[in-house]
């Protein structure tokens, strides 16, 4: 049933000529109105057709004036997508002389160019201003709107201290009109905003931006991302910011990476109470605030062995060695070729090399091996003692912090504190996914292995609430055990490392492997061994039994490899095993429960394949 609503500024109206639709009354247009309504849209029409009509005929004439200026800003104001309006008033700046104009806010120029370009500058960021209002709150409209004049109008040079320039240090062009539409109350957007750092034009270099510290600019920029409500679009900007600011004291790098990163930790606190769980980008940011940052190249381990004769280098970061890799030997360099284990070109964390013979035979009296990258920009060195067949030189996970964070009591009191957030989070919303990973990430950062347990726990909740991510989660919870068994093989000192009945779906980490002797891979959900597999030099048992293992493209060139078990996988071909024929030292192998095994010259075929290993077991 339908109810109609009289209302007091209805006069003359009959009973059926309004109607209340959402809230709002309705009138009914007669036909005269229509009519009249219909003439006043074909006026304003003809009149911005006119006008736009008469913008690109002075463009073609080349009239670049103030009437350009102003007819120009009449239709932009109706319609900011103009793009070629746009450049014609990049074009009159640039013809008027009026180019710092075109500089930007806080580059001051002196009394004299701000008496004269003054008016032009604080008219075009009105005008700016009124421009992003009137586009509305599309995202596509205004991504249009602040790419359009970030190319043709390099806004505002001139004024000291304009009004908003404040909120604006340290960005480009673009961002102007970008920043005067996060500036309305109402607006809340995910502003992804064009950044350009360059020698020229605006930089941040020693102090920052034009005078102001490097505190004070990331204070103003600090600002920009609390009114917008933790948006990823600012998020990434900042982390940009960091990576181009130049810190003059140590105090001052100090103060950004702790005293900003623990309000930024609080600041996402607060709006993961406030933000819906749709709303992805605080916990975005959080993720950021809580990674780690790439560690600084470096050589971790280099090993010796005298037996194969054998040099092999491990990186903090994958690197690619031509000649800048040079290896010494009691002062004095060596002509060896250096390649991956894997045999490509390609950049990789490990590199190996094999020794002159006659450089290494009869060494009895103690040396010392020393490998140089990039003219010192790493570099390792070991001592071989008499008697010995390899040596080996490695840096410590534990004591550099690879897989956790080296906390102070004060981070350590605030993760805590999130961490407790987080949790009664979780509590009032069970079902949060962003809440449960981030719990898992908290406590990662905190302690991995006191909250091992828990952080599985926490797993298996995240995969039921969010099935879909499932293989993603398996995969960083490998991962994670992995760096944990790391961990305590380290604590251990031990070349033993127990990864049985953990669940992994993959393997990570393997070039911390380098000098593990045994390694247990059984009852795990493993599909195949990946090529990093190659990176265990010193592996002399591997144990893979129950898992779902196919093919082998990772276990091939261990040159210490002697016992293998594959039982109960899933290798179908004899071919499977090929890599296998590159393991000089295999001796012992166990293929039973594989369904190899039901093929009746399945023996004859790995005899033929293997002729180096002793025992197959089928």
């Amino acid at each position: 049933m339908l109810l109609f609503f009289f209302h007091p500024s209805i006069t003359g109206a009959t009973f059926d000529s309004a109607v209340k639709m959402h809230g709002r009354v309705k009138v009914k247009s007669t036909a005269e109105q229509q009519v009249a309504k219909q003439k006043e849209r074909e006026k304003k029409l003809n009149l911005y057709t006119s006008a736009t009509q008469a913008a690109l005929r002075k463009r073609d004439a080349g009239e670049l004036d103030n009437e350009a200026l102003e007819v120009t800003a009449q239709i932009l104001t109706l319609n900011p997508d103009f793009a070629s309006l746009w450049n014609l008033r990049r074009e009159v700046f640039l013809h008027s002389g009026k180019s710092s104009v075109m500089k930007w806010l806080w580059c001051f120029e002196s009394p004299e160019t701000h008496d004269r370009n003054g008016n032009y500058t604080l008219n075009e960021e009105n005008f700016l201003k009124r421009c992003v209002r009137i586009s509305g709150m599309r995202r596509d409209r205004l991504q249009k709107l602040y790419e359009a004049p970030c190319e043709p109008i390099v806004v505002a040079r001139a004024p000291p201290k304009p009004e908003w320039a404040s909120a604006i240090r340290g960005v480009n062009c673009g961002v102007l009109a970008a920043l005067a539409y996060s500036e309305a109350p109402e607006c809340q957007y995910h502003l992804e905003i064009s950044w350009e750092w360059s020698e020229e034009g605006v930089t941040l270099n020693k102090t920052g931006v034009s005078g102001y510290s490097t505190v004070e600019n990331w204070q103003h920029l600090t600002d920009l991302y609390d009114r917008n409500q933790i948006r990823l679009g600012v998020t990434q900007r900042k982390e940009k910011y960091m990576k181009h600011c130049r810190f003059d004291t140590v105090w001052t790098a100090q103060f950004i990476a702790y005293a900003i990163l623990m309000r930024k930790l609080e600041l996402v606190q607060n709006a993961f109470l406030t933000l819906t769980q749709s709303d992805q980008s605080a916990w975005f940011y959080n993720r950021w605030l809580l990674g780690r940052a790439d560690h600084p190249l470096s050589i971790r381990s280099i090993l010796v062995s005298v037996e194969e004769p054998s040099v092999c280098v491990s990186f903090s970061q994958p690197v690619k060695v031509q000649d800048d890799l040079i290896l010494f030997l009691d002062g004095r360099p060596l002509m060896v070729s250096w390649k991956t284990p894997e045999g490509k070109e390609k950049p990789s964390l490990l590199w190996v090399c094999n020794l002159p013979k006659e450089r290494t035979k009869g060494l009895s009296a103690q040396c010392k091996f020393h490998v140089v990258f990039n003219d010192g920009e790493a570099e390792k060195e070991c001592v071989l003692y008499p008697g010995q067949k390899q040596t080996w030189f490695c840096n410590s996970a534990t004591e550099e912090h690879i897989f956790r964070f080296d906390l102070s009591e004060g981070k350590s009191n605030i993760l805590q504190h999130e961490l407790k957030s987080c949790k009664e989070l979780q509590e009032l919303e069970p079902e949060n996914k962003w809440c449960l990973l981030t719990i898992i990430l908290l406590m990662r950062a905190l302690d991995p292995l006191f909250y091992e347990k828990e952080c599985l726990s926490y797993f298996d909740i995240l995969k039921a609430v969010d099935p879909m991510r499932s293989g993603y989660y398996d995969d960083l919870c490998s991962k994670f055990q992995m760096e944990n068994a790391i961990l305590k093989m380290e604590y251990a000192e031990a070349r033993v490392i127990d990864l049985a009945k953990k669940g992994l779906t993959r393997l990570c980490h393997l070039d911390h492997l380098m000098l593990v002797t045994h390694m247990d891979l059984s009852g795990n959900l493993l599909k195949s061994l990946p090529a990093d597999v190659s990176m265990m030099r010193c592996i002399e048992v591997l144990e893979c039994d129950n898992n779902e293992i196919s093919h082998l493209p990772g276990v091939w060139n261990l040159p210490k490899l002697e016992e293998l078990s594959l039982q109960y996988n899933k290798i179908r071909n004899v071919s499977d095993l090929q890599p296998l024929s590159r393991c000089p030292s295999l001796s012992v192998l166990h293929l039973q429960g594989n369904p190899l095994c039901e093929s009746a010259d399945a023996r004859a075929e790995l005899e033929a394949l293997l002729p180096h290993v002793d025992s197959i077991q089928l």
